[in-house]
This record gives C-alpha cells, sequence and structure tokens, in this order.
C-alpha cells in the first residue's frame, strides 16, 4: 500500500481569486491531503488574516489551513529571504511530510527541494485564469468574475438604514443604489408583514421567519451589488418590533439580532424630521417619534456608531455621501479619522 500523499501550497490570497482556486483545487485532485498556510500581510491588504482564513476554510473544508500570524513578510529571491521562508515552513510551524508543493511562482523551486517534495506547477504562465491578486485588489469590483461569490461579499460595503416607520428610509436607499449603481435590499418585513398579518400583528415565530427571510435575500443581493449595498432594516429592528407587540423575542430573532451588530460595515440613521406619511398600516406620528428614540437608544446601547441623517433627500445623500468617502472596510476607525 502506497503511503498517502501530503501536498501543500502558501500565500497571502488578498484576495482568494479563481487562479488561487485553480491551484487548491489541482492539488485536492491529486493528493490525499492538504495543508495551506495563509500569511499575514497588512502592508499587502487590510482584510484580516482571520477573514482570508475564512473563505478558504468555507470553500475548502476538507483541506487544513495554516494561519501563519507570525510568517516573514520579506519576498525576493535572494538566499537569505528564501532560507527565511524555508526555515519557518520547516522548522517554525513544523509542516512535515510534505510530498507535493503547488504553486505558481519562482519560489516553488526552492520550497520544494527544502521539503523534498515535488514542484508541481499550477498555471504558471496565468494562460488557465488570466488574473492576479494585485489586479483584483486595484478594482476587485471590476474583477468581480475573478473572485468566489463568498469573497466578493466580503468586499462589499454594507450600508444599512435604520429609522422608525416613515423617516424615509426606503426612499434613501433607492436613491443611493441609483448614485451609485448598484443594487439595494428593500424592507422585506413589508411585503411580509402583508401577506401574513392578522389584526396588524405577527407572531414571536413569524417575525423570526421574517428576519430570516430577510436575510437570505439581502446575502443574494450582496453578490450582485457593486462596491455597496444599500439595506433597508435589519434584524435589531424587527426584534424591537417583536418586543413592543409581544414583549418578547423568539430565540432565533434574538440571535440575529446579535449578529446584525456586526454584519454591517455602517448603520445610517434617518432621522424623523420629515413629515409623517399616514398610512393605514402605522399607528401614528406620536408612535413614530417613540419608536425612534427607542432605535437611537438601542443603538447606543449596543454601542454602534451610526450617522443620523437629516434634511430633504438629497441632504441624505451628500451625508452618507461624505461618510462613504472616508470610509475604508477593514479599517481602524481612529486611523481613518486621524488620516482622513
Amino acid at each position: 500500500m502506497m503511503p498517502p500523499t501530503r501536498g501543500l501550497t502558501l500565500g497571502k490570497f488578498a484576495p482568494l481569486h479563481r487562479g488561487h482556486q485553480l491551484l487548491i483545487d489541482t492539488a485536492l485532485a491529486e493528493v490525499d491531503e492538504l495543508v495551506i498556510i495563509i500569511y499575514d500581510c497588512p502592508e499587502t491588504t487590510p482584510i484580516p488574516l482571520s477573514v482570508r482564513a475564512a473563505w478558504l476554510r468555507d470553500l475548502y473544508p476538507q483541506a487544513r489551513v495554516v494561519e501563519a500570524w507570525d510568517g516573514p513578510l520579506e519576498i525576493g529571491d535572494t538566499p537569505d529571504i528564501r532560507r527565511m521562508h524555508e526555515q519557518y515552513v520547516i522548522a517554525r510551524l513544523r509542516i512535515g511530510r510534505v510530498t507535493h508543493f503547488y504553486s505558481s511562482e519562482f519560489y516553488g523551486a526552492h520550497m520544494s527541494r527544502a521539503l523534498g517534495a515535488v514542484d508541481r506547477r499550477v498555471d504558471p504562465a496565468r494562460a488557465a485564469v488570466p488574473v492576479s491578486g494585485t489586479q483584483v485588489r486595484a478594482d476587485p469590483y471590476a474583477w468581480r468574475a475573478s473572485v468566489h461569490p463568498r469573497v466578493y461579499r466580503d468586499l462589499v460595503t454594507n450600508v444599512v438604514l435604520l429609522g422608525a416607520p416613515s423617516t424615509g428610509k426606503t426612499t434613501l436607499a433607492a436613491r443611493l443604489a441609483e448614485v451609485y449603481a448598484t443594487v439595494w435590499m428593500p424592507e422585506y418585513g413589508r411585503e411580509y408583514w402583508e401577506q401574513h398579518q392578522v389584526d396588524r400583528r405577527l407572531t414571536l415565530g413569524q417575525l423570526a421567519d421574517l428576519a430570516d427571510g430577510h436575510l437570505a435575500r439581502e446575502e443574494a443581493l450582496l453578490a450582485q451589488a457593486n462596491r455597496y449595498l444599500f439595506t433597508d432594516t435589519n434584524a435589531i429592528t424587527t426584534a424591537m418590533f417583536s418586543l413592543a407587540y409581544h414583549r418578547a423575542v423568539a430565540p432565533r430573532l434574538a440571535e440575529l439580532a446579535t449578529q446584525a451588530q456586526s454584519r454591517y460595515d455602517l448603520v445610517i440613521v434617518c432621522d424623523s424630521d420629515i413629515p409623517y406619511a399616514d398610512t393605514w398600516d402605522r399607528s401614528g406620528d406620536a408612535d413614530r417619534q417613540v419608536f425612534q428614540k427607542q432605535i437611537l437608544a438601542d443603538l447606543r446601547t449596543r454601542k454602534l456608531p451610526f450617522l443620523l441623517v437629516s434634511g430633504d433627500l438629497e441632504a441624505r445623500v451628500r451625508q452618507v455621501g461624505a461618510l462613504l468617502a472616508r470610509h475604508r472596510t477593514y479599517a481602524n476607525l481612529f486611523e481613518t479619522l486621524a488620516t482622513g
């Protein structure tokens, strides 16, 4: 019986693209097990190592993903740099029993020699998948076809718009999508409510189902978005409605509300300074003002930063635009403010 084969590949995967996937898919088809080393590289990308590693684990659960937080940052083809990388893999990470080393770069030669492994180069000329990490980093939205939807959704800035009923969330989300040539996520709750409400109420279970349905549609739209997705309402607001109507929140809805605390890149709250639209499905301006106060208090309690936009539609668009111009996904807020 032949001993098992173990493949090894490494890189920044910043971001993971179809070329990387060709290499990984090839390795998985040829060896019994595969180890993928992914390096921290703050000088190359602001996307945290943990986020990039999650892409690999989600798409390739059969591979072992090793996070190289203290890996060498030097790049080049000198004896010192080659030795540094070889020693890190062999002595620091103790990756042993490697039979095949997979790459598409020059370092395949020296790493495979050091490991005593087959030097397996995959598409070094970029003929099968003509894309590079540098190209994708420069404009991931233009190269969206070259990255998996699981990766692309993490490159989109998801902006959620909150506020009491009749504060202009829908109008603003639609207008922002028009201005930024992208898609927006309508409030699924309204559609669900119209289909399922009894005496203008939903049950605890229905409110949880509503939030799940909203999330599913939002995920689908992330794959279609161009740089930004503007999302009208989230599970936090649904949980607040649940408390208002039932004095309770279903466990699933509470879980989704907690997830929503870190799901969105930016939180925009629409002010209640516009005229109230008194439609049959709403409970009056007095309730609007109370719910608006509750939303603001809830965000402050959760310690979620938000931008309160006010004025007419175009004034609100300008206020959001000023924030988007300064926002950097995965960047430290205080660093952004200091250098903005």
